[in-house]
C-alpha cells in the first residue's frame, strides 16, 4: 500500500494540463462581408498568427468606442452652432472693432463653458 502511494505522486509524462482560464472551450460564429473577411485574413497573415488568435488579441488589447447617447449628440450639435456663432462674431469684430462685440463674446464663452461641463459629466 505504501508503494502504491509513491507511484501516485510520480509524474505521468506529457505536457501539463491547462487551467480553466487558458482553455478555449467556446466557439463563436461571426458573419462578415467578403471584404472584411479578406481584410481579417490579411492582417492575421501579416502578424503571423491565425485569424482566431488575431480576433482574441484585438478583443483583449483593442478598444471600441461607445456610441454617443442622443443627449450627448444634442450637446455636440449645440456646440457646433455656438462655434459658428463665434466665427461670425470674430468676423464682425475684425470688421467693426472689438469693442462692439465684447459683451456678446463673453456671453457666448459662458454658454460654451456651461455646455462643455454638461458634456464632460
Amino acid at each position: 500500500m505504501e508503494q502504491k502511494r509513491k507511484t501516485d505522486n510520480r509524474n505521468k509524462g506529457g505536457r501539463p494540463k491547462k487551467g480553466a482560464a487558458d482553455k478555449l472551450k467556446y466557439r463563436l460564429t461571426v458573419k462578415m462581408a467578403t471584404s472584411d473577411y479578406y481584410t481579417l485574413k490579411g492582417k492575421a497573415r501579416s502578424a503571423g498568427i491565425f485569424a482566431g488568435e488575431f480576433l482574441r488579441r484585438c478583443m483583449r488589447d483593442g478598444q471600441v468606442k461607445e456610441r454617443l447617447t442622443p443627449e450627448h449628440t444634442g450637446y455636440v450639435r449645440q456646440l457646433c452652432g455656438m462655434a459658428n456663432n463665434l466665427n461670425q462674431l470674430a468676423h464682425k469684430a475684425n470688421a467693426a472693432g472689438f469693442v462692439t462685440v465684447r459683451m456678446e463674446c463673453r456671453i457666448l464663452v459662458a454658454r460654451i463653458e456651461e455646455l462643455l461641463n454638461l458634456i464632460l459629466l
